[in-house]
């Protein structure tokens, strides 16, 4: 399974990233129905912070932002689970096929990368911060000269006093 396809299934809800029960059974070559199943035999596994039922505001929101979920997905009665990446590694042992381990080393690759970019993403934001502070500095100085040089030229203009002599008309 292409990464690119799996980052796709990933959303963040809560503030947290996580993975919906639908994509995930479809991932597996499971029904939705049997993953759930899996998952409430094995409950103790997944405490609030490995999985949780999004409610129905966060799925309504989730449908407005993504066009990509099924038509009978949308309309659901039935709020999706969403697993965070704890979750969906617990899967694994739920789900004890060759392919639900080879999928979830895929998707926890698929984190990782997230995270990965999160990182360059924000080391880059703190460079771009540090070169507007500097800019700005920069544009301070700038601006402060220029003024020194409108406040000389201002002074330029005035009538100077006459230097020398000057002499009487008799």
């Amino acid at each position: 399974m292409e990464l690119q396809l799996i980052q796709n299934k990933i959303f963040e809800v809560r503030g947290l990233r996580v993975m919906l029960d639908f994509d995930l059974a479809e991932m597996y070559e499971v029904k939705t129905k049997v993953l759930k199943q899996a998952v409430k035999r094995n409950i103790n596994r997944f405490p609030p912070d490995f999985m949780f039922e999004l409610t129905k505001q966060e799925w309504n929101e989730l449908v407005t932002i993504c066009d990509q979920f099924p038509e009978s997905l949308k309309h659901s009665y039935i709020n999706p689970t969403a697993f965070t990446e704890q979750g969906v590694a617990m899967l694994s042992s739920v789900l004890r096929s060759e392919r639900a381990i080879e999928v979830n080393v895929q998707i926890i690759r698929a984190f990782v990368i997230l995270r990965q970019y999160a990182l360059g993403y924000m080391e880059l934001n703190r460079k771009l911060e540090e070169f507007m502070v500097e800019t700005n500095m920069q544009f301070n100085d700038i601006y402060q000269a220029l003024t020194e040089l409108a406040s000389q030229k201002e002074l330029e203009k005035k009538p100077r006093k006459p230097i020398g002599y000057i002499q009487m008309e008799e």
